[in-house]
């Protein structure tokens, strides 16, 4: 299987293949709303700007499975996005990431690049003092561990880097001019 056999919901009830992508380069985020980094919305929209005519596509997938932070619709969190941050990149169906009911796009994206640490720094530190308190071995398995967590996929569908949501959105940001 590569990523262009995944499917994902959209907002209308329909399917979109990820094949459509095909000699792109690929953003795909599990977003929230109401999440302490939902500011890189900004971030994810500018770089969408820069990069959209070059071939970079962007996949915003909000999900309401950590701490309850994506509440609202599908409608309500277009809604939100587009009012807050004058996001234009495609935002498909809520949707689970982890669990018995996550996407299968989900289970090929984390066996492609598991999960490596949240890094240094202050948000990196908090992060991981939250999650030993949910999952003792959080280190230990491939799961999407929060909000805004996001894999890199070169024009060859590649899955080639997976950036938690602690990582500095320069880095990203970098990552993604290199592909193009």
């Amino acid at each position: 299987m590569s990523i262009y056999d995944y499917t994902v919901p959209d907002t209308q009830g329909g399917e979109v293949s990820l094949a459509d992508f095909r000699g792109k380069v690929l953003l795909i985020v599990n977003t929230a709303t109401g999440c302490g980094f939902t500011p890189q919305y900004k971030d994810i929209e500018e770089m969408y700007e820069k990069y959209h005519e070059q071939g970079l596509e962007i996949l915003d997938i909000p999900c309401n499975q950590f701490a309850g932070q994506t509440p609202g619709t599908d409608e309500e969190i277009h809604e939100f996005c587009t009012l807050h941050y004058g996001t234009e990149f495609p935002q498909m169906k809520k949707s689970d990431v982890n669990g018995e009911n996550e996407l299968p796009l989900y289970t090929y994206l984390k066996s492609q690049q598991g999960f490596s640490g949240f890094g240094k720094g202050p948000k990196a530190l908090a992060m991981s003092a939250m999650l030993k308190k949910i999952d003792k071995d959080y280190k230990n398995n491939p799961d999407i561990k929060w909000n805004f967590t996001k894999f890199l996929v070169d024009r060859e569908g590649n899955v080639v880097s997976r950036f938690e949501p602690t990582e500095n959105m320069d880095k990203i940001d970098q990552a993604i001019a290199g592909l193009l």
